[in-house]
Order: C-alpha cells, then structure tokens, then sequence
C-alpha cells in the first residue's frame, strides 16, 4: 500500500509538469519537418535514385525494399495491422471463452459459502470481461491502436510530435457521420417509414418472410444509393432482424444472408456518385459524375443484386418457404413484432430531414453533429412517439472505423506500389483482395494518389468523355479498381465501412458472435457474380 502511495505521489508531481511541457512545446502541425508517413513522391524519388545506381528499373519487391528501409517503422505498422486483422478471426473463439468463464466463475460462485449470505451479490468475473472485450469486434481495431502509438513513439527516429502529428491530420469524418446516421436511421419513426415503403414491396409477396427477405436485400441496399450506404445497411439489418433472423433460421442461411446483405449493400450505392465512401473518395479526382456511375456501375450492381438474391434463394428455397409456418406460430404466440402504431406523419418528415441535412452536410462534422443535438431535442420532445436512441452500437461502429482509418493510413507504402504494377483484370483481382483486409475506401483512396491512374494520362486509345462508353487506358484502370473494392466490400466485416453497423445490429442473432470464415463463404458467390459482371458484362 505504501509503494501504491508512492507511486501516485510521484504521479501527482511530474504529470503536471509533463503537462506544462507538453503545452509549450510547438503544436506539431506547425513543424514543416514532419512528414509521416513519408509522401508517395518521395517514396518515388528515392526508387528512382536507386534504380540509377543499380542501373536499371527496380521490381515490386525491391520497391517495397527501398520503401521499408526508408522508414522501418512501416513494417512495424504493417505487422500490427495483420495481428488486428488475425484477432477479428479470433473474436468468435474469444466470445466462446467469455461464455465458458462465465459459467465456471457463476458454479464456483454457487458453490461458495458467500453466495448463501444474505443480500450476496455475484461478483463479476474480470476473465470473462477480459475475453468479452477481445471478442468486440467492433473495439479490436482500436486495442491495436495502442501498441501502433506506442511504438509511434519509441521507434527512432519518430516520437511523441510524430504521434500527435499523425492523429492530428487523420481524417475521422466519415467515423463520426456513421455514429450519427445509424443513431438517426434506428429510430423509430425512419424505421416505421422505411418498413412501410419495403411492406408495400413485400406486399407483392403477401409479406411472407420470403417476400420480405427479398425486398430488405434487394430494395435496401440500392437504398443506399441515395441515403448513404451506412443507412442502408442499418434500415436494412434492423428490418431484416425484426422480420427474418428473429425466425431462427439455419446458421448456414443466416451466414448466407448476412453475406448477400453486405456485398449488396457494397456495390448497392454506386448508382450514384455520393453515397459509397469508395466511391466518394474518387469522384471528384476523377470527374465521375451520376451519368457516368450509372451507365458504368449503376445498372450493373442491379443485374448482380438480383441476380445473387435469386440464386440464394433457389438454394435455399425449401427452408425460406418453410419459415411461413413458423412465423404463423410466433405471430399466435405473440413473440412476432406486428405491426406498430402509426406515428404522426409530420414526425416522419422531421426525421427524414434530419436524416437529409446529415447526408448533404455529411463532409462537415461541425453541421451535422450540431444537427444531432437538435435532434436529440426533438425526440425528448416527443418521446411517446419514440425508441429510446441507443447509441452504444453507433459509438462502438464509430471507434471500429476511426481505428480502421489510422491503421490503415499506415499501409499506403505496400498498397500504392502494389496496386500501380498492375493491370486491368490483375488490379481489379488485387484491389478485390486488398478489400476483404482493409476499408474498400482506403483502397480507392490510395490508388487516387497514384500518377498511373490519373485521367490525364492516356496510353491507348483517344482521351473521351466520362459519361461516354468508350474509355482510355487510364479510365480502365480507374473503373478496375474502384469495381475490384465494392466488390469485395462483402468479404468481411472490415472491407466496407457500413458493415461494422450490420455485423452490430445483427451480432446478437448469431450467440457465439459472426465467424469471418462462415461470413467469408456466404458472401463469396455473390461477389464472384458481381465481379463478373463488373468486369465482363
């Protein structure tokens, strides 16, 4: 106890210190000699001082050679981004510990004399919280965030103005829009909307559970394309979970449609130019406009969503039919949710405009979290119309995409050189892959910056329009990869913004948490179709 005294005292004294230090140092965005993470022209200087002293042009491995040794700290980057991704694998097997704690720690503590006293309270098993923690999917990312700094900091020649530079010019925009429109998008009234626009298509069915199966997978995602793709998937999760997954369907066909749902919801916002993050990091780089998205992806990403759901669904059409009788048994027992009272059309409208000024204003957190606040406000004004805002899920998703965002804006200096050296088919095989271990919207990101894909370069053919069907060499590469990430924006949880915000909403359908495998095989063929007709059709 003494030592403990100790060691606080000590605290109290030099924290303060360390804090006046800290203060007056110079703020690191005001240190010119700070470039971290190098800049990919002076990657590209260095490659060629030493392609000139070797005399002759350096390959891909002896690119990334010169890249890592010009700052070793990138390899070190790269490997905790591969040990974050290793421990989203793990999650699973972590959550099946925590149950396993859990049940050991509650018989022990029912078998302990403690337990008889009166007013005895069970203590919380620490183990099982730890493994519960490790499981988060949603907070893994963020957990390797602290050996990433640490080493930040210790790694010669950077330090602790190399740290807080790097966090300081991160962009974490897009974390805090997707905490604010899940918040919006899962209230009650946009809800009640949107299940009575997908009601009225599910009508053609009979609202059977087949008929809202296909509707929420089919007309949700291409939702996204005008309301953003995060609040397509968290309408199209919520509704799926209120009218299929609460059905207890096989785990083999909840796999497959939580599978479908993501890489529908990937290639589902490219009808349009501002509504797929990967898409919205190019767009105005590359003079892509809503012509151009629709008459290059739009119509495409219909032919393959519809074409994927309806595969599935021949696959497992025995079991969909077969979830009628069940929902008739639920609907008796009252264990189905019915339809809910009607909230007051003009609430609707309120809601839906809070939802448009967060979509318009959506590069500008100061608007649209000021938004938020006012419509905080309004749903304590009008509570009896409204859920309780629950915003545990929407941070959680938040914090995953903010420690997305800073791991990956590590990697630039094995993506860049990789994706460059390739061509069409290759790089839209390659951007595909790089996908499914990093965010689709850091992929097209980096590969804006590359000089290869830059509109303004023309190797074959004659420079056209972008809304025109006849593209140049550098357009083609431009289309490959930009198709090559929505499609693979499916593979895992990580590949696409928005589906931290799915695997959220519908985790608790699946007790021992989503396996990446599992997750992995439901959504492969949907992504093969839409790569092939990406790339073919």
């Amino acid at each position: 106890m003494n030592v403990l005294k100790r060691v606080l005292l000590i605290l109290f004294l030099v924290l303060p210190a360390a804090q006046i230090s800290w203060a007056n140092a110079p703020s690191s965005l005001d240190e010119p000699a700070i470039e971290f993470p190098l800049k990919e022209s002076t990657y590209t200087h260095l490659e060629e001082q030493v392609a000139h002293e070797q005399g002759h042009e350096l390959n891909l491995w002896e690119r990334l050679k010169v890249r890592a040794e010009a700052d070793p700290f990138n390899l070190f980057a790269t490997v905790i981004f591969l040990l974050a991704v290793i421990h989203t694998f793990l999650a699973a097997r972590f959550n099946r510990m925590a149950h396993q704690c859990e049940e050991a720690h509650r018989q022990a503590w029912l078998a302990s004399p403690e337990s008889k006293e009166p007013d005895a309270k069970e203590p919380v098993s620490f183990k099982a919280t730890l493994f519960h923690f490790l499981g988060e999917v949603e907070a893994i990312f963020g957990i390797w965030i602290v050996p990433l700094l640490l080493g930040m900091v210790l790694i010669e020649p950077h330090g602790w103005g190399h740290a807080s530079y790097y966090i300081d010019t991160r962009n974490y925009t897009e974390a805090i829009f997707v905490v604010v429109i899940m918040a919006i998008a899962s209230s009650r009234p946009v809800i009640l909307f949107a299940e009575s626009a997908l009601r009225m298509v599910a009508g053609i069915g009979k609202r059977t559970p087949v008929a809202w199966w296909f509707s929420i997978l089919v007309v949700g995602p291409l939702l996204g394309s005008f309301i953003t793709e995060p609040a397509a998937m968290t309408i199209s999760a919520l509704l799926l979970g209120y009218q299929f997954y609460v059905l207890k369907p096989s785990n083999r066909l909840k796999y497959a449609t939580l599978g479908l749902l993501f890489v529908n919801v990937s290639v589902g916002g490219t009808l349009t130019h501002f509504a797929a993050p990967p898409v919205l990091m190019v767009a105005t780089e590359w003079h892509w406009n809503l012509p151009f998205m629709f008459t290059h992806f739009g119509w495409k990403a219909v032919i393959g969503i519809g074409f994927s759901t309806f595969v599935y669904f021949l696959v497992f059409r025995k079991e969909l039919l077969g979830l009628r009788e069940k929902a008739e048994e639920l609907k008796e027992k009252g264990e189905l949710k019915e339809k809910e009272s009607k909230v007051p059309f003009w609430i609707i409208l309120v809601h839906l405009a809070f939802v448009a000024w967060t979509v318009v204003t959506l590069h500008h957190p100061a608007f649209f979290v000021g938004g938020f606040l006012f419509f905080i406000a309004f749903t304590i004004a009008t509570e009896h119309h409204q859920y309780e805002i629950k915003i545990k899920g929407p941070l959680l998703v938040g914090f995953f995409l903010a420690g997305l965002v800073t791991h990956g804006g590590l990697q630039s200096w094995w993506i860049a050189p990789v994706l460059s050296s390739l061509s069409e088919i290759p790089l839209f095989l390659g951007a595909t892959v790089l996908t499914a271990f990093n965010d689709n919207a850091a992929i097209t990101f980096l590969a804006s910056q590359v000089p290869a894909f830059s509109p303004d370069v023309v190797q074959d053919g004659i420079m056209v329009s972008k809304t025109g069907l006849l593209l140049t060499r550098a357009e083609m590469l431009e289309y490959a990869v930009v198709a090559g990430a929505v499609t693979g924006g499916g593979l895992t949880v990580i590949a696409n913004a928005p589906n931290p915000a799915g695997q959220s909403i519908l985790s608790k359908y699946f007790p021992d948490g989503i396996s990446p495998i599992k997750l992995l095989a439901g959504a492969l063929f949907p992504t093969v179709v839409v790569g092939i007709i990406f790339m073919v059709v």
